[in-house]
């Protein structure tokens, strides 16, 4: 290894390439071999020969690439790309792999942060500022520049969106996550490199896929979550929108059971979870 590159794992898993120099390859089949990541470049090994990537070319880390049956039948893979080729790597423990990819990308990286951007659905007079990146096991964490300290866990991220906005007089890439601070709904946006950028969404992205707001819903119950998404006490539901209580406590159990909602106490006071924010969100944008 080059000086100051350090090995940061070496596992056995398997792997194919789906993409090469921008062409999709439908007969790929899987081979078994050795993957070693270091701080600088992730290597592929088997029988017949290696491939190196530079983590400073991989562009992102994405989920499934289904090109054939035979790809399709493995369960759990992630597709790492770069410049215009696309592998696909598995293993017992291929979450923790990306972990490790996106530790080695991100750590140390500094990029801009508007916190809280939005909150409570009301945008908010908050300043780009720097912030040094550090991922762990779930949790996106940014030291700024002022001594403050935001923090994202993966799981309460309840959506995700990249966008391109003009930030400090250039054009920059912008992602956009929604999550909770002390109860309220918050916007962050972040902002960096490409790379950054693109690594960072395929951090959060894993709470926003989980937390997706496909659910059929009555329009009682997304009545219900707009009004706890607006501020109103679960124990004024009824009085506020003129619903029998006995009704609204089964309105309560269906979305609980639906993991839309979190029972707080025993009293029923619940509050929203991510997926019950982004149905709330989107039932009033349809007002």
């Amino acid at each position: 290894m080059s000086k100051g590159e350090q090995k940061l794992a070496d596992v056995t898993g398997k792997f194919t390439q789906v993409v090469r120099e921008g062409r999709k390859l439908s007969d790929t089949n899987w081979s078994n071999g050795r993957l070693v990541l270091s701080n600088k470049r992730l290597v592929i090994v088997s029988n017949s020969g290696k491939e190196t990537i530079p983590l400073s070319k991989i562009q992102s880390i994405r989920g499934r690439y289904d090109v054939n049956q035979t790809v399709a039948k493995v369960s759990d893979y992630i597709s790492i790309n770069y410049g215009p080729n696309v592998y696909l790597i598995s293993m017992d423990a291929v979450n923790e792999f990306e972990l490790q990819i996106q530790k080695a990308i991100l750590d140390g990286e500094i990029v801009l942060v508007k916190h809280p951007a939005v909150k409570g659905g009301v945008v908010q007079d908050s300043s780009w500022r720097k912030a040094r990146v550090k991922i762990n096991e779930g949790v996106a964490n940014f030291a700024i520049e002022s001594g403050e300290f935001v923090q994202i866990e993966v799981d309460d991220v309840g959506t995700v969106e990249g966008d391109e906005r003009t930030v400090r007089s250039q054009e920059r890439p912008v992602i956009e996550a929604e999550h909770t601070e002390d109860g309220s709904s918050v916007q962050t946006y972040l902002s960096g490199s490409s790379q950054n950028c693109a690594m960072l969404k395929s951090v959060l992205d894993r709470g926003a896929e989980k937390n997706a707001s496909q659910i059929d819903l009555s329009g009682k119950e997304e009545e219900v979550l707009m009004a706890i998404y607006s501020g109103v006490s679960p124990f004024e539901v009824p009085e506020f929108l003129d619903i029998d209580t006995d009704e609204v406590e089964e309105i309560y159990e269906r979305l609980i059971e639906l993991q839309v909602l979190e029972e707080v106490r025993v009293r029923r006071e619940v509050a929203l979870k991510p997926r019950g924010r982004n149905i709330a969100s989107e039932a009033m944008n349809n007002k």
